[in-house]
């Protein structure tokens, strides 16, 4: 049986005509040629009872205000009060967005010296901005900037995550790192730094110090943009 686009609403994919069928389409076709739905829905894979694949994504989708950077800040939790959305189709959706931030930040990966805030708020950006929680990151560098690697070196609730200073330390001097670049997210997209975010920097700093192991900057990022606490002053 081949039904329509017209008439395919709440129709299982499979009786689609073959030209419809998202998968088939995206390989005659090319990803670019799918709606945002569409490719929501390969993911999706099955829809629920009444309603198909194609219907479940859109009701996805509406969740996040059709925003798939909004998509990114949904946890699995508010995805599964969807019906037909269990854990397995959240998981796969929660995992997708974080392919797509990983892959926006190992393209700017490949500009592996920083040179300025800019420079990080670029790197960290994609992998932080649209996190509906605080995730704070260390960049570990050499003496001329380059960047030796990065790590979260924790993860908090809406509004604050705890740092171990030791943690960071410890990590620093196994890499011989000389320098390290601060960098965490604010959920609720102001950019300006608490006293909390001024303290725990002039403490990384201060022992730095003891380490001789310098502290660059302390970047704050968030979907509209980003904070340098050195180029506001602040350290």
């Amino acid at each position: 049986m081949f039904v329509s686009p017209k008439t395919q609403s709440h129709v299982a994919i499979r009786h689609w005509a073959d030209t419809e069928k998202p998968r088939e389409k995206l390989l005659n076709s090319g990803p670019s040629a799918l709606t945002d739905t569409e490719l929501l829905a390969i993911l999706l894979h099955t829809g629920h009872k009444s309603k198909s694949a194609l219907d479940l994504a859109r009701e996805v989708l509406q969740l996040a205000h059709n925003n798939l950077s909004e998509l990114g800040r949904i946890n699995a939790r508010k995805l599964q009060k969807l019906r037909g959305m269990g854990s397995a189709k959240a998981v796969t959706i929660l995992a997708a967005m974080e392919l797509a931030r990983r892959r926006q930040a190992g393209f700017i990966h490949k500009k592996t010296v920083i040179r300025a805030g800019s420079d990080a708020a670029l790197f960290f950006k994609p992998l932080l901005a649209d996190q509906y929680f605080e995730a704070f990151y260390v960049m570990f560098l050499n003496q001329a900037n380059k960047v030796l690697h990065y790590r979260c070196i924790s993860t908090g609730g809406m509004t604050s995550t705890v740092v171990d200073t030791r943690i960071i330390f410890r990590e620093a001097l196994e890499a011989q790192a000389c320098k390290l670049l601060l960098c965490h997210n604010h959920p609720s997209g102001s950019l300006r730094p608490s006293q909390a975010d001024i303290r725990i920097t002039l403490k990384i700093k201060e022992l730095g110090q003891l380490f001789d192991i310098d502290v660059l900057d302390h970047i704050i990022v968030s979907e509209t943009g980003y904070c340098s606490l050195v180029e506001e002053g602040v350290i």
